[in-house]
């Protein structure tokens, strides 16, 4: 499939995916070079912190942005380093985001302007990845996945089957879909995550389609159990 053919499954401007994929080498881009080897992790509830965790253990330099200042001193004992500034993130080679629905990855994208929040479409440097691990709609991953392309920037989905337990055990199951060269340098982060990763696709809504179904089917499946058993 040609890069033209990638983008225009997902609504990419054919000309401005090209040229994100074209940029995504990690070389210095605007002035600006990038990180390397520093993950940048949005979303530090249960599961993200126990995923932050583990990526910290296997030998990751983490930056942990939180809104809270409380949280700082939990994050520093597992080995993170945290931050109450987004942009402390911006010159990170991949940012994660694990967060609870459309609209909070939205912002976390798009930035608040009322507020002078910054989203990562707007801060991060062209060639970065926006490794996107929350359970969206499949409409909010072509948006996110649009916008980067649009910032010269990746953007993976790889939601999770798994609960915290899971996750601090390393034994969530991901399903990702992106650009192959971007998925292919979000594959060790993916490892050190989960015990399996089943790449569905160049679509990133792909991925959170089977997400989305996998939940229906498990929801329908303990209703036939409960119903079964009464």
């Amino acid at each position: 499939m040609t890069k033209n053919e990638t983008s225009s499954r997902v609504g990419f401007p054919g000309a401005a995916a090209t040229a994100s994929l074209e940029q995504r080498d990690g070389s210095q881009s605007n002035g600006r070079t990038m990180a390397q080897g520093e993950i940048g992790f949005v979303g530090l509830g249960h599961m993200g912190t126990a995923m932050a965790a583990n990526l910290a253990s296997a030998g990751r330099r983490v930056i942990a942005y939180v809104r809270r200042p409380e949280q700082q001193g939990k994050l520093v004992a597992l080995g993170l380093k945290p931050t109450l500034n987004i942009a402390d993130l911006f010159e990170c080679e991949i940012v994660i985001s694990m967060l609870p629905d459309d609209d909070a990855v939205r912002e976390i994208v798009f930035g608040r302007e009322a507020v002078g929040l910054d989203g990562l479409a707007q801060g991060l440097r062209s060639g970065a990845v926006h490794l996107s691990m929350s359970t969206i709609s499949t409409a909010a991953a072509t948006e996110l996945a649009s916008e980067h392309a649009v910032n010269g920037q990746g953007y993976v989905a790889a939601p999770v089957f798994g609960n915290p337990d899971a996750a601090k055990a390393r034994q969530l199951y991901i399903v990702a879909a992106g650009a192959p060269a971007d998925v292919e340098r979000c594959r060790p982060l993916l490892g050190s995550l989960g015990q399996r990763t089943f790449v569905v696709g160049n679509d990133p809504a792909q991925a959170n389609l089977i997400k989305l179904l996998g939940n229906v089917m498990t929801a329908t499946t303990l209703r036939c159990s409960a119903k079964s058993s009464r």
